[in-house]
């Protein structure tokens, strides 16, 4: 099988923009909650504000920008973590007919110089100062700049002061102006290598792509009779996390911010707000599982949570069987051990995520097909997906009731996804962006080459296998593709992180960072409860053996001359701050083997 296409769900937009659902709302459900407001105070309750207050703010917003000179087709930098005046603002932003372009809070002046000359951004909304002399620094004239406002300085407010003197009716007159194929997003690529590229998104893409989700995947969102309700924690200048937002206020579902993705923070937040689904990446399931497991163990109930992972895990693949036609489902004796832990670890898992979440979406990279299957066998179904920015976000999902745990599920309704020869994958369809910026679309017949490899299943079923230009050639000839080692190697409780090496090498080798918490607690239960974790010595003979039994391990899937020779311990992490990782948690490649050339070389010397 080399082609899949699946029908369209909804038809493409004929007229207006994205923000015009925000008035459709307003209009027509004035009181529904629309947006909600985090607690003044520790474990107060969260505050909401109706659609018809979600169309006052946005209105008021975009008086005041247009008061400040904001015109249709100026470009607008958003710079600040995930809050609702983001959200807001985008709005606001739209409704003038501007573009909006997203910049990641922890950009760098060169990254934040690049975008600025690269979109000729008129104006810029940042969240604190560190972040405006940011763009000053990078700005090449300050002055030309119709405005730079801070969110921390109030500027929302004084925005809106600034509008009440302009006429509503002028901006309504220039939302009635936009239409589907007008830019709503100059979203740049964090990409692994080289320079961000400015992806055009239109009104249309995005449009194409939340309906999309809200027709098909909508019912999953919440109990029957519920409004649905999304805490929004990805960075909404990824194109992933933006897509969560704007499939919320196009869907009519109660949306809430949380600006950071740290586990001692997010998890909080989940279980105060109690939402009734969950848009993450695989590092935010990996690490609830994680910690669950370790939880358990210390508390001695490391042999009860291990039976109730297998237990979960057989009752989720007999139930992924039926659904595909080729079993029964569970058994009686599958049903009375899945029902035995439901109280002792399932509900409690189920916690974690607020108590209410019994769907999820996972995105950025695949999800092990290990960890699909605990969860939904512990009542959560994470549905996986894949897709780039150029794609608007997802372009493949998993059909409800019919999840394939491994795989990132089939093309979404409207796109068609081909294998080529070489095996890299291709997609077209409603979500394909307009192009890059400045640059010819390259899209051949309406085809976007992705530079990811993958497969199809014998049911359509898309597999990702690797990237194109991630294959190590070792000086010896051997193409080696580094994802599978990698991906078995992270699921060993201390490794966190892995990149593997080895192109025009003899042979491969990987460096390790390991999991600080998971660190500890396996000292603890070795008895070393005085040794610094945080020193990660890598001559501790004991975590070396550990880690030497996990590379062997790994090995085991691969031929000879592509395992693994030598590996070094890493005293940190690779971080998105140090910039060796995206913003979706995927390694940078080139960056962290530039980062740690010393220690590659010294490998290879041994």
């Amino acid at each position: 099988m080399r082609e899949v296409s699946v029908e369209r769900l909804v038809a493409p937009p004929v007229s207006g923009g994205l923000a015009d659902s925000v008035f459709h709302t307003a209009a027509t459900h004035p009181e529904r909650p629309q947006l909600a407001l985090e607690p003044t105070e520790p474990g107060g309750p969260w505050r909401t504000v109706t659609a018809a207050g979600f169309r006052d703010e946005v209105l008021a917003l975009a008086r005041g920008l247009l008061a400040e000179g904001v015109r249709p087709g100026d470009r607008v930098v958003l710079m600040s973590r995930t809050r609702p005046e983001w959200t807001l603002l985008a709005y606001a932003l739209w409704t003038l007919g501007a573009e909006v372009v997203p910049v990641y809070p922890t950009s760098s002046i060169e990254q934040v110089r690049w975008v600025l000359a690269d979109a000729g951004v008129r104006a810029a909304v940042v969240e604190h100062s560190g972040q405006a002399m940011t763009i000053a620094a990078a700005c090449a004239d300050p002055g030309a700049l119709l405005g730079l406002w801070q969110l921390d300085l109030g500027c929302a407010a004084e925005l809106a002061e600034r509008g009440a003197e302009m006429p509503e009716y002028e901006v309504l007159r220039l939302r009635a102006a936009v239409h589907p194929d007008s830019t709503a997003v100059i979203c740049y690529t964090s990409g692994t290598t080289g320079a961000a590229k400015g992806c055009v998104i239109s009104h249309a893409n995005l449009a194409a792509e939340c309906d999309t989700l809200i027709a098909g995947w909508g019912h999953l969102l919440a109990p029957r009779g519920e409004q649905p309700s999304v805490l929004a924690f990805l960075p909404l200048a990824h194109c992933y996390g933006l897509m969560v937002a704007v499939t919320c206020v196009r869907g009519g579902y109660l949306l809430a911010h949380q600006p950071e993705m740290a586990p001692a923070l997010l998890l909080p937040a989940l279980a105060s707000f109690r939402p009734t689904f969950l848009f993450a990446v695989p590092y935010i399931f990996e690490r609830i599982f994680d910690e669950a497991c370790r939880e358990a163990e210390a508390a001695g109930h490391g042999v009860l949570f291990e039976k109730a992972r297998a237990a979960a895990m057989a009752h989720a693949e007999a139930r992924e069987q039926r659904a595909a036609g080729t079993g029964h489902g569970p058994g009686p004796v599958a049903r009375l051990r899945h029902s035995v832990y439901e109280r002792a670890v399932y509900a409690k898992v189920r916690a974690v995520f607020g108590g209410r979440v019994r769907a999820a979406v996972s995105g950025g990279s695949p999800l092990r097909r290990e960890l699909g299957l605990f969860f939904q066998g512990a009542g959560v179904t994470v549905y996986d997906g894949y897709g780039l920015t150029e794609t608007t976000a997802a372009v493949t999902a998993q059909p409800p009731g019919r999840v394939r745990f491994g795989t990132v599920g089939r093309p979404l309704p409207g796109s068609t996804v081909r294998i080529a020869g070489d095996g890299e994958v291709w997609v077209r369809g409603d979500t394909v962006f307009r192009g890059y910026l400045h640059d010819p679309p390259g899209l051949a017949d309406g085809w976007l080459a992705t530079g990811d490899t993958g497969r199809f299943d014998p049911d359509g079923y898309l597999v990702i296998t690797g990237r194109k230009k991630d294959i190590i050639i070792t000086s010896g000839g051997k193409s080696v593709s580094p994802q599978l080692l990698e991906e078995q190697l992270r699921r060993h409780p201390l490794i966190a992180q892995c990149l593997v090496v080895g192109d025009n090498r003899p042979y491969v080798a990987a460096l390790l960072t390991v999991d600080q918490e998971a660190l500890a607690h396996w000292q603890r239960l070795r008895g070393a409860s005085g040794r610094v974790a945080q020193a990660l010595p890598a001559d501790d003979a004991e975590l070396r053996a550990q880690l030497q039994r996990a590379v062997n391990q790994a090995n085991t899937l691969v031929s000879r001359a592509e395992s693994i020779r030598a590996f070094e311990i890493l005293p940190v992490d690779f971080t998105r701050q140090e910039g060796l990782m995206t913003p979706s948690f995927k390694l940078r490649r080139s960056a962290v083997a530039d980062t740690y050339a010393e220690v590659i070389e010294a490998l290879y010397a041994r």
